[in-house]
């Protein structure tokens, strides 16, 4: 039982250094690997749960994206900026041919689907 409970802590370590770099990283999706970072502390220890959702960088959008599948507008701009940035310089850096036109267009498609997220309500931002 309580290797079990170590994996879960271990896996909740690494999923959230992972979120921690894609604050920083415009490719990596913070929200997907704190939610997987909350979710298996919870499985683990409770402590470094609560411990994640204290952080002020992440905890209030764990709540909006749990409660309401919601992103707050400052969030959806910084993520959109940051794949647009790296749409362009993947135009720019990869030859000629297919395969940067296919990675521009995934980027694009992500970056729509952000944008089309709602924004969190009045009372949980």
């Amino acid at each position: 039982m309580r290797l079990i409970r170590l994996m879960w802590v271990v896996l909740a370590g690494v999923s959230f250094s992972i979120g921690v770099l894609g604050i920083f990283l415009p490719l990596l999706p913070t929200t997907v690997f704190m939610l997987m970072a909350v979710y298996c502390a919870s499985k683990g220890s409770p402590r470094f749960e609560a411990w994640i959702r204290s952080r002020h960088y992440v905890g209030p959008l764990l709540v909006t994206w749990e409660q309401e599948r919601a992103i707050p507008r400052r969030a959806k701009l910084a993520a959109v900026s940051m794949i647009a940035l790296s749409a362009l310089i993947t135009a720019w850096s990869l030859g000629p041919g297919w395969q940067r036109w296919l990675v521009v267009a995934l980027l694009m498609l992500i970056a729509l689907w952000l944008a089309t997220r709602p924004e969190p309500s009045a009372s949980n931002e």
